[in-house]
């Protein structure tokens, strides 16, 4: 796809997401979409498409680093609840409770015990989070072993995303197999009619986010117009003469660019 579409059609689509999250905030649903898949495939890019455009107080971006000694003794879906979205609000899950299923159960940071517990206990909890009222979407992100070496080349020689490049992701370069077997496997436990599992194929990165957000859109009948711009009233007339305190008492960064 040529630069110029691409970017025509992103700004269409931006355009409806903002309206979506007009329809979000006015009927007050409560929305949570995970993002996983392969290192390199594509999540973070179609998260920052779409959150560059939105209210960052009703769409925000879960992140989670490794957890704690403490929350490691909590339940495990714990520390995630208190991050999924109240009414009126989106939560974008960079990666989410499903990190048992794929880089704990892989590189064995959970036992064999927690981990078909997980198992069998996830499509439970995901039942009580649509339940609740929460619409509940999962995307897997599809990407080739080729096309995700050739991501990991150019993050090495890019200063600006080498820090994408993490020892997890080093690791799971020569784990592609138990990889696939653990995605295969918790397919085959959650995937599940009420809260099912939406591939992107993501070996070309343009198509795979429009797609995405295109999908995203569709899952929702919200409303097609934005509402009317606001009307700025004339400024009211200064009557009152107020002198500037000067600005050689303050301090002003050094103008570098001028």
């Amino acid at each position: 796809m040529r630069e110029g579409v691409y970017l025509a059609e992103l700004n269409r689509l931006q355009v409806e997401l903002v309206k979506l999250q007009e329809w979000i905030v006015e009927t007050g649903v409560k929305v949570a979409v995970i993002f996983e898949g392969r290192d390199a495939a594509g999540k973070g890019g179609v998260i920052k498409r779409i959150t560059e455009v939105m209210n960052p107080r009703v769409c925000g971006v879960v992140a989670l680093p490794a957890p704690t000694d403490r929350e490691r003794t909590q339940w495990y879906f714990q520390r995630y609840a208190e991050h999924l979205p109240a009414a009126g609000e989106i939560r974008l899950f960079d990666r989410s409770w499903y990190n048992r299923a794929g880089v704990e159960r892989v590189m064995g940071f959970c036992s064999d015990e927690e981990y078909m517990e997980f198992l069998r206990s996830c499509p439970e909890f995901e039942q009580l989070l649509i339940r609740g009222g929460i619409r509940l979407i999962k995307y897997w992100f599809s990407v080739s072993d080729d096309e995700q070496e050739k991501r990991f080349q150019a993050r090495l020689k890019n200063p600006l995303k080498r820090w994408k490049l993490s020892p997890m992701d080093i690791a799971a370069r020569d784990r592609w197999v138990e990889y696939s077997k653990a995605k295969d496997t918790m397919f085959a436990h959650t995937d599940t009619s009420y809260s099912p599992w939406y591939v992107v194929d993501s070996d070309i990165k343009k198509h795979g986010r429009l797609n995405c957000i295109h999908h995203l859109l569709s899952c929702f009948d919200y409303g097609k117009t934005l509402d009317p711009p606001l009307e700025l009233p004339p400024r009211r007339l200064v009557t009152d003469m107020y002198e500037r305190s000067d600005w050689e008492s303050q301090t002003f960064i050094p103008t570098v660019y001028p």
